[in-house]
């Protein structure tokens, strides 16, 4: 049971963000979303979109620093990885 960090690497809207997901649970991403005070609107249904700015502070919290590729390979074997084709139907909705 870990909230999980990627390494800050995707540009968008003036920053670069980082991907938090949980390799257990949803609920237990949302606690920790929660106690770090991040915005409901960061998350896109398996993990929260997070500014670079926030790194250092989510790793302080106990986010464990992983490579994107690492985070994705986690998230798979969890279950709980949301594929670009279920991301696009779930969007459509």
């Amino acid at each position: 049971m870990t909230v999980l960090i990627d390494t800050p690497l995707w540009p968008k809207h003036g920053t670069v963000w980082a991907h938090l997901v949980s390799d257990h649970s949803i609920e237990e991403l949302q606690a920790f979303a929660e106690r770090a005070g991040l915005p409901g609107r960061g998350f896109d249904l398996d993990h929260y979109d997070v500014p670079v700015e926030r790194y250092d502070e989510l790793v302080a919290a106990g986010a464990e620093p992983v490579s994107p590729r690492e985070l994705v390979r986690r998230l798979a074997a969890s279950g709980l990885r949301v594929t670009p084709r279920e991301r696009r139907t779930r969007s459509a909705s």
